[in-house]
């Protein structure tokens, strides 16, 4: 597995609390971040198992699930549903999002 593998899961955990407080002022949010949380280390476990072209795509979709997750909370922080991430939450989602965009180019 790749080391950012647990990286994934640790923020994962770390977003898991927002949840329910998006959860109470919209369900669709909620539930959008729930299902882009989840989408992110899924793809990443099929990409390390995948070949050739489908690799990259699954590396890309990870990567757009975790920009999506955080998508999620940006927007409910500007609707004043939630206050911005920690810092901690913020750097991760860059590390988390970075990395997954450079797995997601072929190498040549």
């Amino acid at each position: 597995m790749l080391r950012i593998y647990p990286v994934v899961l640790e923020l994962l955990g770390r977003v898991a609390p927002y949840l329910p407080v998006l959860r109470a002022r919209s369900s669709a949010l909620g539930d959008q971040l729930e299902r882009a949380l989840l989408s992110d280390p899924l793809n990443l476990a099929e990409g390390t198992c995948s070949r050739g072209k489908n690799r990259f795509v699954r590396y890309q979709s990870a990567a757009a699930s975790a920009r999506e997750a955080l998508a999620c909370l940006e927007a409910a922080a500007a609707l004043g549903w939630m206050g911005p991430l920690t810092p901690e939450v913020g750097a991760l989602f860059q590390q988390v999002i970075g990395t997954l965009v450079r797995l997601s180019v072929p190498r040549r």
